[in-house]
């Protein structure tokens, strides 16, 4: 079945096929390992795995790069501020190969909590800067960058197209930007390869140009070079990656190379909060510790990025994300009636199912409407261990862990009560013990919008999860 996938570079869906043989070879933005990854980020991780499902589902082999971003990303993708790393180093009073060790193995443990399918190949900043300078010598060999007092940067004006991913009209912004910001550059939009560090700079290393270190841009120009050749088949990434990081890599590949790197850019969309934009200072970027505090899996924040395409916002509620809690029990139970059932179901109903769902993510990736199917498998009247079976067929792509359901059902009757729900129960017996039973039944109803359930018994109260 043709497999079509969507194309940011040409704004329209197109037919799969890799650029040699049976290999697929991809590159992911990977995170910046100065804080905790909140559950926004992971959206972009539950996006790539699903995509490296897919196109394993479709028989396709896989080289797969991901990077970490120990060094060079700025507060602003526009070359300024601090660097991000340099930033957590101070404010924790650790050295900032300490902060990205710290917090690279918290994101690979949560990459694990969400099932998600991890790339062949790691590539970190840091370990990768030889390749980066050969690349900037090159870019300047092939007179695309230049040096200022400051550094290294790309001159823009070289290229025949910039840009050409976003939909930014450059000439405009050029016109009305501040050229004083930096009277060095031959381009307000000349972006930094390579940055002169400052004495105090902790992060720096050798380099024609003195003590310095990469722009965040050439980490990932030059590690996707290095592992997946001149020219690979996809690039993906958040779409907040278009209008710069993107556009830049792309800038820089055609200097040193004359190719565009990627045959295909796949972006996911933003995670919205209640309506509107996730950010530290409105406190709203939570991590999957903080879901799992309020009864919420990390896999049923999986689930929950599968109730919209991924090429579409998804707001995320606690409203919301207690609901999906409670659809994922409800997928695990209805797995584990199919494989105690006897009933014997056609072959061809399960070959239909299995050509539905198959089409369905084959559309570049439609997980709302594949999950539309696997709802259907669920909650079908006939109990039969070849619907159980189709299930874990099914899970191949959606990595809930479905195989795993009997556990998870075991341990959702022994779960661990928050410290939270407990205070609540608590205020609650007293009420009732004062028979105000306004105040219980007000206190029963927040439990509830918490994911539990009270119930009242001849012993006293019980709680499990809704």
């Amino acid at each position: 079945m043709e497999l079509k996938l969507y194309n940011t570079l040409t704004k329209q869906k197109e037919e799969f096929k890799p650029l040699q043989g049976n290999e697929v070879r991809i590159y992911t933005c990977g995170p910046t390992v100065y804080s905790f990854a909140h559950i926004g980020n992971f959206r972009a991780y539950v996006f790539m795995d699903t995509l490296r499902r897919v196109l394993k589902y479709n028989s396709y082999d896989l080289k797969h790069v991901m990077n970490i971003t120990d060094v060079g990303h700025l507060e602003s993708d526009a070359d300024e501020g601090e660097d991000k790393m340099e930033k957590a180093a101070k404010k924790e009073n650790k050295n900032p190969y300490e902060i990205a060790a710290y917090y690279t193995d918290i994101f690979f443990r949560d990459m694990g909590r969400l099932n998600i399918d991890k790339p062949e190949i790691i590539a970190k900043a840091t370990e990768h800067i030889a390749e980066m300078l050969e690349f900037v010598k090159k870019l300047i060999e092939n007179d695309y960058a230049y040096e200022t007092s400051k550094g290294i940067y790309f001159d823009i004006s070289k290229l025949d197209k910039y840009p050409i991913l976003s939909n930014r009209k450059l000439d405009d912004q050029i016109a009305g930007a501040r050229v004083d910001v930096d009277t060095e550059k031959r381009n307000p939009y000349d972006f930094a390869l390579w940055i002169k560090a400052p004495e105090a700079h902790i992060m720096k290393w050798e380099s024609p140009w003195g003590l310095s270190y990469p722009g965040w841009h050439i980490e990932c120009s030059a590690m996707g070079r290095k592992y997946l050749g001149d020219e690979f088949d996809i690039h993906t990434g958040g779409v907040d990656h278009i209008p710069t990081h993107h556009e830049n890599e792309i800038a820089q590949s055609k200097g040193c190379t004359n190719k565009v790197p990627a045959k295909r850019w796949m972006h996911v969309e933003f995670l919205q909060v209640d309506g509107g934009k996730m950010s530290k200072s409105l406190g709203n970027t939570y991590t999957l510790d903080q879901l799992q505090e309020k009864g919420i899996e990390p896999l049923a924040y999986k689930l929950f990025c599968y109730t919209a395409h991924y090429r579409t916002k998804l707001n995320f509620t606690f409203e919301v994300a207690l609901s999906t809690q409670k659809a994922l029990n409800r997928l695990r139970e209805g797995y584990l009636k199919h494989i105690e059932g006897t009933e014997k179901v056609e072959e061809s109903i399960i070959e239909s199912y299995k050509s539905r769902f198959l089409e369905a993510v084959n559309d570049d990736l439609n997980m709302p409407l594949a999950m539309g199917i696997v709802w259907e498998v669920v909650r079908n009247e006939m109990k039969s261990k070849q619907f159980a079976e189709l299930l874990l067929e099914f899970d191949k792509i959606l990595g809930l862990e479905i195989e795993n359901s009997k556990k998870y059902v075991q341990e959702k009757e022994t779960i661990k009560i928050p410290e939270e729900i407990k205070l609540l129960l608590e205020e609650r017996k007293i009420a009732r013990e004062n028979k105000d039973w306004s105040k219980s039944d007000e206190l029963r109803d927040l439990i509830n919008q918490k994911g539990y359930i009270v119930k009242d018994t001849k012993e006293g109260q019980t709680i499990e999860i809704s």
